[in-house]
């Protein structure tokens, strides 16, 4: 992909002051309006990432740009050693949506996971003594890149290079209810956490059959059951939470990504039974519950409350997956996904999709070697998606 000369200014001053720790498209963003995004360039592209599935409201939304600039005015910040009415409502919708017991607001995905493990193994001490702490996850997951939720990820290739890592985490394969009872043999699994779908590790949604199976089996077992809904939450399958796809109620839920729009918030919620493990002084966190956060999370709970948005997502991913299997291209292996969280299976590389489509003005993602992702902003229009199809076809 050929840089123009502001682009490879902005990349040169990238390389000289930052870790490598990314594989970038070349493209600098400016601004954005609705799910189209344009450079500095003025080049506009059709996004399909949202920000790997955080823009849930997409660019310029008119009221979450309206909170977010009124809170900045009165606060930004002020502890959770006071009370901010922004964080409050925030609780108390989430809460009111979601059924759940109580919530508690952190920074990032990966920091839910941790605190929700926390929870589990508190949990599990108070009622059958420390030695039962082992947590079980399946292959192929991603819950986080801090160290505890780096271990519950159950893929190797991560596990790398940081040694001595965590102990008290197992794995097993999703969807073999057999090999998950022979798991649940070992007497110190605390806690079972998994995705709805698998985001990082291909967009696989987990079978209806196994999940349902699985959180039966840890319940019978009192093991608490954590649904890591990152990415998968928030109405990206057209449900408020991808578990709600199945018959089940998960003791905890993760959240975060889209839960603010673009301002990093992540969320724990707690059925009754644990909802009061935590006492102070167990567990906190400096900008949790920031006002400012919190101020543009109210604008996307008020949206996602509308039961028109939520079927609209499920539509608009259904009609994004017919499309891209009605071109019957031989270089497609299979489409799969839940609402805007689409996978499209490739013979070839998804890192080479990912680079033409730049060019041809559509943002698109990957999850793996051969595997285009696609997660659009939740309010992605018609029109947007016509464009985006049409890249994607042509790139295909």
């Amino acid at each position: 992909m050929e840089l123009t000369p502001n682009t490879q200014k902005i990349q040169d001053k990238w390389d000289a002051n930052f870790m490598k720790t990314y594989a970038q498209v070349p493209v600098v963003i400016d601004k954005g309006q609705g799910a189209t995004v344009t450079d500095i360039d003025g080049k506009e592209y059709v996004d399909f990432t949202s920000g790997i599935g955080v823009s849930a409201l997409g660019y310029g939304h008119p009221e979450l740009t309206k909170a977010i600039q009124e809170q900045a005015a009165k606060l930004l910040h002020s502890s959770n050693i006071f009370f901010n009415e922004p964080h409050v409502n925030a609780g108390e919708k989430i809460i009111k949506l979601s059924g759940y017991d109580k919530a508690f607001f952190c920074n990032s995905g990966t920091e839910a996971n941790e605190g929700a493990m926390k929870i589990a193994r508190k949990y599990s001490d108070l009622k059958y003594g420390g030695d039962r702490g082992t947590v079980l996850s399946l292959n192929k997951s991603f819950h986080g890149r801090t160290m505890a939720s780096l271990m519950a990820t159950g893929k190797e290739a991560y596990h790398k290079y940081f040694y001595p890592l965590p102990t008290g985490y197992k794995y097993v394969d999703k969807n073999d209810i057999e090999a998950f009872k022979e798991a649940l043999k070992d007497e110190t699994i605390c806690a079972f956490i998994f995705e709805a779908v698998q985001g990082e590790g291909g967009v696989y949604p987990v079978d209806k059959e196994f999940i349902e199976e699985a959180v039966k089996l840890c319940q019978e077992k009192d093991i608490i059951v954590i649904c890591d809904e990152v990415q998968a939450g928030m109405g990206r399958t057209g449900k408020l939470f991808g578990f709600q796809n199945f018959d089940i109620k998960p003791d905890l839920v993760t959240m975060a990504k889209g839960l603010a729009g673009g301002i990093p918030v992540g969320g724990i919620l707690a059925n009754e039974k644990v909802s009061n493990v935590l006492v102070p002084g167990d567990h906190g966190t400096t900008f949790g519950g920031n006002a400012l956060a919190m101020a543009a999370a109210n604008v996307v709970l008020d949206e996602l409350a509308k039961p028109e948005f939520l079927d609209d997502v499920a539509k608009k991913g259904q009609y994004i997956m017919d499309t891209i299997k009605s071109w019957n291209l031989d270089e497609i292996v299979e489409v799969r996904g839940k609402g805007l969280m689409i996978g499209v299976e490739i013979k070839g590389k998804s890192a080479d999709v990912e680079k033409a489509a730049a060019e041809k003005g559509l943002l698109v993602l990957t999850a793996g070697e051969h595997v285009v992702r696609l997660l659009p902003p939740l309010v992605i229009s018609m029109d947007e998606i016509s464009k985006g199809l049409e890249v994607l076809k042509a790139c295909l």
